[in-house]
């Protein structure tokens, strides 16, 4: 059996399998039946379900925050992911390399195990996200040299300091994409008395996102519920619109980066400054966002290569090199 690593995300589940590389990369959701409590669907077809399905049937996001929020749905989901993965045939019990945000407690950290063991794993190594995330960005966090990652995921955004093989300092805040999409239907709602739901916040957010105040006008035709009327109502959402929707938790961000960033060691510090910081995840492709994080934390910033796949990555190559997890979580 190859061994496997799983990026148990809020938005997403990724799964890497040894050998293999990236196999499965499935929205982190469950649509039930109400009455029978029984699953309809997992990953994509039930995200296409929010916000659309009868009284009788809901989807449910079991992660939130970046732990687990329902853990028998959660259990249920990672199990199907699994079978998806490495196929429902293979009868020897595989490795599996599991990632959590960097300020979980531990009876969270105990849950995911929990969760991990009782899909059938033989041994369950956890991971830190963003020194997984540094590791899947190509960042050698094995030399005596300090490197920086902000790490914006679905449900939290984990920055971290790292050397010799392990985080220095870190800290982590339940603000990230999810929280993006949330701001966008509240200021929606607020400024042009429409309602629109999670899955179209999102499209906006995707198209037309941006944490910069912009001269050039761009905007997107969304179709949403009327406060007052009740009825649909089609407005044009500006891109100025969103930097102003995200303005206060893009700040929330680059103040934790900024804390963690004075908890630094002076020669970390320093090296920090010349190599720059790396931001990974999702929430990181928002337009304008390593202009603004330079601009706060005067250092040089840059995107990773592939944001979306960086901690899925990252399990892959530590599960080539164990001597780089952490003992405490093995």
């Amino acid at each position: 059996m190859r061994d496997i690593g799983i990026d148990l995300g809020t938005t997403n589940v990724l799964i890497y399998v040894k050998g293999k590389g990236v196999v499965l990369n499935e929205p982190s959701v469950v649509s039930i039946d109400n009455t029978t409590k029984k699953i309809l669907a997992v990953g994509k077809e039930a995200k296409e379900m929010i916000g659309r399905t009868p009284e009788k049937v809901k989807a449910v996001r079991p992660m939130k925050d970046g732990v687990i929020a329902d853990f028998e749905m959660t259990e249920e989901m990672l199990n199907l992911f699994i079978k998806k993965a490495i196929g429902k045939r293979n009868l020897t019990r595989p490795k599996i390399l599991i990632c959590c945000p960097s300020n979980i407690t531990g009876v969270e950290k105990n849950a995911i195990r929990e969760i991990a063991e009782r899909t059938g794993a033989k041994k369950v190594f956890l991971e830190e996200e963003p020194k997984v995330a540094a590791v899947g960005a190509g960042i050698d966090i094995s030399k005596p040299s300090g490197s920086m990652v902000i790490d914006i995921g679905g449900g939290t955004t984990d920055v971290a300091v790292l050397s010799l093989g392990g985080i220095v300092t870190s800290d982590s805040i339940k603000v990230a994409g999810n929280t993006f999409d949330e701001d966008i239907v509240n200021y929606v709602k607020e400024k042009y008395k429409v309602t629109i739901g999670e899955t179209t916040a999102e499209e906006i957010k995707i198209e037309i996102g941006t944490v910069l105040k912009e001269k050039q006008k761009k905007e997107i035709e969304v179709t949403g519920r009327g406060v007052t009327s009740g009825l649909p109502e089609v407005v044009q959402i500006t891109a100025n619109d969103v930097a102003e929707a995200l303005k206060e938790d893009i700040k929330k961000i680059i103040n934790v980066a900024k804390n963690v960033l004075e908890k630094t060691p002076p020669e970390l510090a320093s090296d920090i400054a010349e190599k720059g910081i790396v931001l990974t995840g999702g929430g990181s492709l928002i337009r304008g966002l390593v202009t603004k994080v330079k601009e706060e934390l005067k250092v040089p910033v840059f995107i990773s290569d592939n944001p979306l796949t960086n901690v899925v990555e990252g399990t892959g190559i530590l599960l080539n090199h164990i001597d780089l997890m952490d003992e405490s979580y093995k």
